[in-house]
């Protein structure tokens, strides 16, 4: 056993070279099921990510915080194991598995040696198709998610995006926390747990990769013993959100000596053709830590935060271009005008040769670094899947960053950029500042 856990370790933590090219075989099992697979025999060792569309936006109305608890729930035991029996189980085989939703997935991880590749598959197999959802986990399992929700009532980060998620996306599942409330929690049955697994663990809407010790034909027929006996469907997907960013300011009062800002405008999709200019944009202006414009107006000259930053968001049915803030009371104000200057000047002026250069330097420079393993590149791939890439995205990635032009860049900085739409929402007792949309 000491020897199977030392290779394991070995396998999860020795970083790979930076590769020039990720060799990506397309399959699809007899069952049907599409897959990619990087063979690298190398070390004997397989990572498989599996990654379900749909995630915790198909929780049922009134139902809110289901996918949450269903995928917390996956391996607290499974066909006739208990939670322990299954962990024993695992960890006997050296191998290791992860459960996790988000608004637009629920992901599975697994990782596991090639000698103990089949009782992993089918340990892993019962965790998906035969899941127990005993009561007392549940209770015991729902008891930490309560315990987690009533913290997070607590936290001027958590409660600006939850005031930010109901503003901009209302309804729509993304407009509250996914996790769901005290009460939705609570009320949940193990019924309403066994229909959000029926909802979200479907065969039309699962994405698979697979890294490592393994071949084309090893891996179709493992995964259609894996997932075969899956529903065929699972619940219809959300509709796109009714994206609301009017601009201004909201705020939520909060007794705490430090705001808390989050700021959205609309965003961008990631089959838009401007797609990598609009990235490069964001590094200069927030996304480059203390390189961006935004670290060194807001922190480095003035001093009104330790950190601030912008981000793209592009989920499946909503796009948004954000960023977030942190100041004391009286300097959040200040904070805001600044951060809302220098998006209304890169609007205006775009960005400088020597920005863009820089960035573009960064950018793929920085790439390569991603693939430092079978599990990161079978994530990557996974990914890209699910964004609709091609295989050989991986390879042509930086040569689109490299395309984008001043020309470009700067004529999607006043196409993209809508300053009378930058919305803020600030959780605290700011100073000084004007709340528009209260």
């Amino acid at each position: 056993m000491i020897r199977l856990i030392s290779v394991l370790f070995i396998a999860l933590t020795t970083a790979l070279p930076a590769r020039a090219e990720v060799n990506i075989q397309e399959l699809t099992t007899p069952g049907g099921i599409n897959t990619w697979l990087v063979e690298d025999h190398a070390i004997p060792f397989v990572a498989l990510e599996l990654r379900f569309r749909g995630g915790a936006s198909l929780d049922a109305p009134g139902k809110r915080g289901a996918t949450n608890l269903m995928a917390a729930l996956i391996e607290e035991g499974a066909g006739d194991m208990d939670a322990r029996a299954f962990a024993r189980a695992r960890d006997g085989l050296a191998a290791s598995f992860s459960y996790d939703a988000d608004n637009d997935a629920v992901t599975v991880s697994a990782r596991f040696l090639t000698e103990n590749r089949d009782q992993a598959v089918a340990l892993l197999r019962d965790s998906l198709i035969n899941p127990r959802f005993h009561q007392a986990a549940i209770d015991r399992v729902r008891a930490q998610v309560l315990s987690i929700i009533q913290s997070d009532e607590k936290d001027p980060q958590t409660l600006a995006g939850k005031a930010f998620g109901t503003l901009v996306y209302g309804d729509h599942p993304y407009g509250s926390a996914l996790n769901g409330t005290v009460e939705s929690v609570t009320a949940l049955t193990r019924e309403d747990i066994q229909a959000a697994h029926r909802a979200v663990m479907a065969r039309d809407r699962i994405y698979v990769s697979a890294v490592g010790d393994i071949t084309a034909d090893d891996l179709t027929n493992l995964l259609d013993d894996l997932l075969g006996d899956l529903p065929a469907t699972g619940a219809p997907l959300p509709q796109e959100a009714d994206v609301n960013m009017p601009g201004g300011v909201m705020v939520v009062a909060y007794d705490t000596p430090q705001s808390v800002a989050v700021f959205a405008q609309p965003g961008i999709d990631r089959d838009d053709p401007d797609f990598f200019a609009a990235y490069i944009l964001n590094h200069i202006l927030g996304g480059g830590s203390f390189e961006s414009r935004l670290m060194q107006e807001v922190r480095e000259k003035r001093g009104l935060t330790y950190g601030v930053y912008s981000y793209l968001v592009d989920r499946d049915k909503a796009q948004a271009w954000m960023g977030s803030v942190a100041s004391a009371n009286d300097r959040i104000a200040d904070a805001i005008k600044v951060i809302r200057d220098e998006w209304a000047r890169i609007g205006k002026d775009g960005v400088t040769a020597a920005e863009l250069q820089d960035a573009k330097t960064y950018l793929t420079g920085a790439y390569p670094l991603r693939f430092d393993g079978n599990g990161p590149i079978a994530n990557i791939a996974v990914s890209m899947q699910v964004e609709g890439l091609d295989p050989d995205y991986i390879a042509t990635r930086n040569d689109r960053i490299n395309a984008v032009t001043l020309k470009d860049i700067n004529r999607v900085a006043r196409e993209l950029v809508k300053p009378d739409a930058l919305t803020f929402v600030v959780v605290g007792k700011p100073e000084g500042l004007e709340a528009t949309l209260n």
